[in-house]
């Protein structure tokens, strides 16, 4: 492969402080997609089997009974429909990223539209945002497992 094909194509984005930001090469998109899809499916497997947990959990006898035993049960209920309802988020997230790839808007902030950086999307495949326009509560929240992924 010549160096000049090896280059990432990249644009000036308006909180690049006028430096340059990489764009997705369409040439990366077949990997992205491979990496969103295998993402898809392992959630929607973990989305299925925590459900499963709940409603078993719930038809528990456990429930229905007073006393010691009642609130474990509870307890776990609660916990296990919080983690579906995560995981429901996070397969949602998988999903968007698979549409915004499939319009051709994968790896832009949907705020101002400025290239993510390639390193932001190996961190977080589903990012729709720049560092700059990440909405308040996601800014100070720490990346998710911090596992860097490759596409």
């Amino acid at each position: 492969m010549t160096r000049e094909a090896e280059q990432i194509p990249s644009v000036r984005g308006p909180h690049s402080g006028g430096g340059v930001v990489p764009v997705l090469p369409a040439a990366r998109a077949p990997r992205w997609r491979s990496l969103l899809e295998d993402r898809w499916q392992a959630r929607l497997q973990e989305v299925t089997e925590l459900s499963l947990a709940y409603h078993d959990a719930a038809a528990a006898p456990a429930l229905s009974a007073d006393g010691d035993q009642a609130q474990p049960a509870k307890r776990r209920l609660r916990r296990l429909l919080r983690q579906a309802v995560t995981a429901r988020r996070a397969l949602a997230d998988t999903e968007d990223a698979l549409a915004r790839l499939t319009n051709g808007r994968y790896g832009r902030c949907e705020h101002c539209a400025t290239a993510l950086p390639s390193s932001m999307l190996a961190v977080e495949p589903e990012a729709r945002y720049c560092q700059r326009c990440l909405p308040e509560p996601a800014a100070r929240a720490p990346q998710r497992g911090g596992q860097v992924l490759t596409a």
